[in-house]
């Protein structure tokens, strides 16, 4: 049943409980609501109940359990939990490092350098930087038939010349893209520490992944370099981004991007009156879009759109030569998202025809419609062992598994079927995209210990 639905179903039998409650005390609904013991608990029974009902998780089978309950029982695990505990303050020092090196969209290689270094010096002997900018760090197992990735990525939304300075206000570390995605960064440079100091080997390889393009207009062209034939071999993938420890993402949100230019001759205003205007027609256009997908988004799958970048023109008294609009559009649903597909072109055609309908004289205009963005949707069963583990592996942090849908590096893999997760990087933190964004290492180790038991849950301990 769709949530909406089952919430208000569930809203439903709420009220009829009050009305059913007002009838036994015999009393009128009113009164029974003064009646302030039994209004406060059918009040709570209405918050409550979709809560109950709905937001539970899918259970866990007993056998993840029973593995996850086996690694914190051996020795090199409990002694790497006691290690990233300990180095706490290293993670953080790695965190405010990698931090002050710009990685705006497109020029990640400064920092992809100094990551890759670091990843030597945490002991990974094979280390590489890909075609794409991906920085990698092979760690073979003592089996090597599949390979596990870890990945956190290395661009952030700013763009070249962003002050990137750490500031320290008490206890809390601000900076642009501190958290989203360089304390992921920091995370996988702890693990590989551990895991060579304690000696720790897994059965599978082992892959860290720094990767490019995460954000924005880089539509995940990193990881989506990864799953080409051109990649390495992944069978299963961890990711590393977010908010709380708890977060598992298993969804896919997939977007559709795209640029939308108008063209036109260009004129004065006053002495070139009557020519088809690029400016108007991307009113139009922005008008008709938003109408006709208001109307298909109220029902449905969750989708939504967004006019986010509106950009021409050279001066007031100027008939500009071109007008173009970025759109955003995402849906849980890959049938909504190409029917989005369809309401844009289709306003953008409508306000083409028309405004050339007007024009009084000159050329007619032309419109370009660049795709800029493709991300891809999809959705992985909760059986898969991967998901199955990164449930069981929350339960001795005390955290209750959060099955979420998000835009991640996981889409990828998640639309290809290839087992895969995000994960939170854990402790406290605010304000992600913007110049004032903050982190709080409140317990952060906890997350470092998550990613290292899931990793060596889902990659097999091996013998050293």
């Amino acid at each position: 049943m769709d949530n909406g639905i089952a919430h208000g179903v569930i809203y439903l039998i709420s009220f009829i409980f009050l009305i059913l409650t007002s009838q036994y005390f015999k009393t009128s609904f009113i009164n029974l609501m003064q009646m302030k013991g039994i209004f406060h608990c059918s009040l709570l029974l209405i918050a409550l109940l979709p809560t109950c009902l709905l937001a539970q998780e899918p259970p866990v089978a007993a056998a993840y359990n029973d593995q996850i309950d086996q690694l914190l029982q051996h020795p090199a695990v409990k002694q790497a939990f006691a290690l990233i505990e300990a180095q706490d303050s290293i993670t953080v020092a790695d965190n405010i490092l990698l931090t002050e090196i710009e990685a705006p969209p497109f020029k990640e290689m400064v920092r992809a350098e100094k990551f890759a270094d670091m990843l030597r010096a945490a002991g990974i002997d094979s280390v590489w930087i890909d075609s794409e900018g991906n920085v990698l760090a092979l760690r073979k197992g003592t089996e090597g038939k599949r390979t596990v990735a870890l990945d956190a990525h290395l661009d952030t939304v700013f763009p070249e010349g962003t002050d990137v300075s750490v500031q320290m206000r008490g206890d809390t570390i601000y900076a642009p893209g501190v958290g989203d995605d360089t304390r992921g960064l920091a995370m996988l440079l702890t693990i590989a520490r551990s895991m060579r100091d304690i000696r720790i080997r897994t059965k599978d390889d082992v892959l860290f992944v720094g990767s490019v393009g995460e954000e924005g207009l880089g539509d995940l062209r990193g990881v989506k370099h990864l799953f080409s034939e051109a990649g390495p071999g992944i069978d299963a993938w961890i990711s590393i981004d977010g908010g709380s420890l708890g977060r598992v993402n298993t969804k896919a949100l997939g977007s559709h991007r795209y640029r939308v230019t108008f063209h036109g001759p260009g004129g004065h205003s006053w002495g070139a009156f009557g020519l088809a205007n690029p400016h108007h027609a991307l009113g139009a256009a922005i008008h008709n879009f938003t109408k006709a997908a208001d109307s298909f988004t109220k029902s449905g799958p969750r989708t939504s759109y967004n006019v986010g970048v509106i950009s021409g023109g050279t001066s007031v008294n100027s008939i500009p030569f071109e007008s173009i609009m970025e759109v955003d559009m995402r849906s849980e649903s890959p049938a909504s998202l190409l029917k989005m597909d369809t309401i844009l072109q289709q306003a953008v055609q409508e306000a083409l025809e028309e405004q050339n309908g007007i024009r009084r004289r000159g050329p007619e205009l032309t419109v370009t419609l660049d795709r800029i963005g493709d991300r891809p949707s999809g959705e992985l069963s909760s059986e898969l062992p991967l998901i199955q583990r990164a449930m069981a592996a929350l339960q001795p942090f005390g955290e209750s598994p959060s099955l979420t849908r998000g835009s991640t590096n996981s889409n990828i893999p998640i639309s290809l079927g290839i087992p895969a997760v995000t994960i939170g990087r854990g402790g406290d933190g605010g304000n992600a995209h913007s110049l004032d964004e903050w982190y709080l290492n409140v317990e952060g180790y906890k997350a470092v210990q998550y990613a290292l038991l899931l990793l060596v849950a889902e990659a097999g301990l091996g013998q050293e």
